[in-house]
């Protein structure tokens, strides 16, 4: 068409004005399709050089597929797909297949939705009402009806079910944290609790390593989930295990894994202590407290310990006797590498995990579907576990392995 005629029709037919949600859905959908388009040009690049016996190439392109629409945060998107004839066949003759990283064969929906879909489940929203949740989340989910949102509930709990019955054999987890997590939400009246374990192996990865719904922390609940975690293959006791204190938890680990010692989390004991003192006074209690744990050394913790005690027990005996009672537990970190300590004092990095979700006094809409609250609560911690990051002095994690003694966060020589 020529330049005059282009213009004639612009000025002559209707003015279409097209929405910010739909120039964005078209800016995406022109981003992925050059992305793909591109991840083919470089496979069928890279094996240029592999040719039959006429010279004849062994990987080209070879039209296209079918249209595919992908439900996307910006609403549905129509990609198509390059085809690619790939005749290369390996030592046992099977052939060689390309297959694309950006564009998975079966993927119809984005990460996006997939992370919404299980928060907003265990907030309360029911399948039927994930469509207008997600609309007024910005997203478009008119691509995503009732029954596909059941199908990717019973598919998650699948997984779940899957990856609560892993072999554990082989596995090392020098570190433990623990901890309950009360949603208030999603979770069967009788069982409220999801408790979680994840550990740090032996190259300073953290790892979720089993969840499942308890009775508040109890002793039985948590005796069960580390007693399957052995008989899984779970066999070698950690160092460590840092918890809240609950005593469900650690009577359970005694019985579990008795060689393994525990820390106390600082803040939940610095909560429990804080608690029982007046509002006035926890400013200052609390400055304290942060002295403890700061020390550079357990002689100087145990001054500042003792410090904290003087000052608060005479007045306030409760507050004082809910510090000195996990006085060993609080203090056992400085056996460890320095460098593990800021992981070693607390059991908030699963606490952070569930942060988007936890609810400890609202029950949203009463409890839902047992199996399907696990599954949701599964795939919110898999989401994160991909963003925890390695553990400080990864490389101490092998002393510790190698029964090497540390004091005051230093190694001491043999």
């Amino acid at each position: 068409m020529s330049s005059s005629a282009f213009a004639l029709r612009l000025a002559t037919e209707p003015v279409v004005r097209l929405t910010l949600e739909q120039i964005a859905r078209e800016g995406a959908r022109r981003a992925l399709q050059k992305a793909i388009e591109e991840e083919v040009a470089e496979y069928v690049e890279a094996h240029k050089h592999h040719v039959d016996g006429s010279n004849h190439r062994l990987v080209v392109r070879n039209g296209r597929k079918p249209p595919r629409t992908i439900l996307s945060g910006v609403g549905p998107i129509e990609v198509t797909q390059p085809r690619v004839d790939d005749r290369r066949v390996d030592e046992n003759g099977v052939r060689f297949r390309f297959t694309s990283k950006i564009l998975p064969r079966y993927l119809r929906k984005t990460k996006a939705i997939e992370d919404l879909v299980p928060w907003l489940y265990l907030k309360g929203i029911s399948s039927g009402e994930m469509p207008d949740a997600l609309v007024h989340l910005g997203f478009d989910g008119s691509g995503l009806s009732a029954t596909s949102v059941v199908r990717m509930l019973e598919a998650w709990q699948g997984e779940y079910a899957d990856w609560s019955k892993r072999d554990l054999s082989g596995k090392r987890y020098v570190y433990l944290w623990a901890d309950g997590i009360y949603f208030g939400c999603r979770l069967t009246d009788d069982r409220p609790c999801l408790l979680v374990l994840m550990g740090a192996t032996a190259d300073g990865r953290k790892e979720l390593i089993a969840m499942t719904d308890g009775q508040r922390e109890s002793e039985t609940s948590w005796t069960s989930l580390l007693l399957d975690c052995k008989a899984r293959g779970l066999a070698e006791a950690p160092k460590l295990a840092t918890g809240d204190g609950a005593l469900g938890f650690r009577v359970a680990l005694g019985k579990a894994f008795p060689a393994t010692r525990q820390q106390r989390c600082w803040v939940h004991k610095t909560f429990n202590v804080l608690d029982k003192l007046p509002k006035k006074e926890q400013p200052a209690a609390k400055s304290m407290l942060h002295e403890i744990w700061m020390s550079a050394t357990r002689e100087n913790a145990i001054k500042a310990f003792d410090r904290f005690i003087e000052v608060y027990g005479t007045k306030w005996p409760r507050a004082a006797a809910c510090l000195e009672k996990d006085r060993a537990e609080l203090l056992a970190f400085y056996d460890f590498p320095a460098e593990h300590w800021q992981h070693l004092r607390t059991s908030n990095p699963i606490e952070s995990t569930f942060a988007t979700v936890r609810l400890r006094t609202y029950r949203t809409k009463g409890p839902g579907s047992r199996e399907a609250g696990l599954a949701m609560a599964f795939k919110l911690a898999r989401k994160a576990e991909s963003r925890w990051r390695k553990l400080n002095g990864s490389t101490k994690l092998q002393d510790l392995i190698d029964g090497v003694v540390f004091v005051d966060g230093e190694r001491i020589a043999a």
